[in-house]
């Protein structure tokens, strides 16, 4: 559905009422300006009548439909079409969820299909309207707009990942602590997911920066701070990933040797147990000659042996640090 339709000329918001093809047309004939649809998750139908008044690509129309496109730029005659790949961040479950957005631009026109919850694009149109001079740019600058509110979503996304490997740092530190696996295991796909979002985008704002996009040549340098954005997520995301290897090398050998203090343990108190059971097995033979067996304080002198080899070896045992 269109969730905001307006035209802007001379840095300022003319909204739209009745047909859409009638309004822009009279906009055209009092000078420069450009019209801006978004959209929210539109079907075939409603999609369609953009197309045709537009003119849009038929398979850059049905790929802005279907969704789940890979970010890129690429150019069908006169109209670019971008997709970018937004990011939220769920405190609930720290998970990441992904949604997309489609922007369709022309000389004088602006269509964003956005799909996914996250992201809502309307304060990257409030923030627009509130800079005239940004506006002057045309077209261009709601590609700027969309592009500097989803980078800077990507940076929120990236500190909230950041605090959760600080947690699991802490939690594969603890004596005490469970298995931990399982949620390194999860965190990693979602910077793997994170990734696969921020890192296609990378050479689209290079591209646009180097001036190899024509329509935004006006808007180089306002890109040139979304690209300087986005390389520093880049890096934070490439050290994510490095360090949640290392926490999980880290917490597999601290289970491993936490394993192996337990079987240590283990050991030790079989030994210290396979002393009596071996002095009560030989006494306990039916022999009639057997070491003080008549004698009255043969038994206790026995216990007291048993006793007294336990007592040692437990202290030489947990001097050696095996218990």
């Amino acid at each position: 559905m269109i969730v905001d339709k307006a035209i802007y000329a001379r840095g300022t918001r003319r909204d739209i009422e009745g047909d859409i093809s009638d309004a822009f047309d009279l906009a055209r004939q009092d000078g420069d300006c450009f019209l801006w649809i978004g959209m929210f998750e539109p079907d075939e139908a409603e999609f369609e009548l953009v197309r045709d008044e537009l003119e849009l690509h038929p398979l850059a129309a049905e790929d802005a439909v279907s969704a789940h496109q890979r970010p890129k730029l690429e150019r069908y005659d006169d109209t670019l079409f971008i997709v970018l790949k937004t990011l939220t961040y769920i405190d609930a479950t720290s998970d990441i969820e992904v949604g997309e957005i489609m922007l369709f631009l022309g000389r004088d026109f602006a269509v964003t299909v956005r799909h996914g919850a996250g992201n809502p694009l309307g304060p990257a149109r409030g923030r627009l309207e509130e800079s005239p001079e940004l506006l002057q740019h045309g077209a261009a600058a709601v590609l700027y707009a969309v592009c500097d509110e989803v980078v800077d979503r990507y940076g929120l996304v990236a500190h909230e990942v950041e605090v959760d490997i600080i947690g699991l740092e802490r939690a594969v530190f603890d004596p005490g602590a469970r298995d931990v696996t399982a949620d390194i295991y999860s965190l990693k796909r979602e910077v793997l997911e994170f990734r696969g979002a921020e890192d296609p985008l990378v050479p689209v704002m290079q591209e646009i920066v180097k001036g190899r996009v024509p329509e935004c040549g006006s808007t180089r340098e306002y890109f040139r701070d979304v690209l300087d954005h986005l390389l520093r997520v880049d890096e934070q995301v490439d050290a994510h990933n490095e360090l949640l290897n290392s926490v999980l090398n880290a917490h597999l050998a601290l289970l491993g040797k936490r394993q192996n203090e337990d079987m240590r343990k283990i050991s030790a108190w079989a030994a210290i147990i396979a002393v009596p059971t071996a002095i009560a097995g030989i006494y306990g033979m039916n022999f009639d000659h057997m070491p003080e067996l008549h004698w009255t304080f043969g038994y206790p002198l026995v216990l007291g042996v048993m006793a007294v080899i336990c007592v040692l070896l437990f202290r030489r045992l947990r001097r050696s640090g095996w218990l």
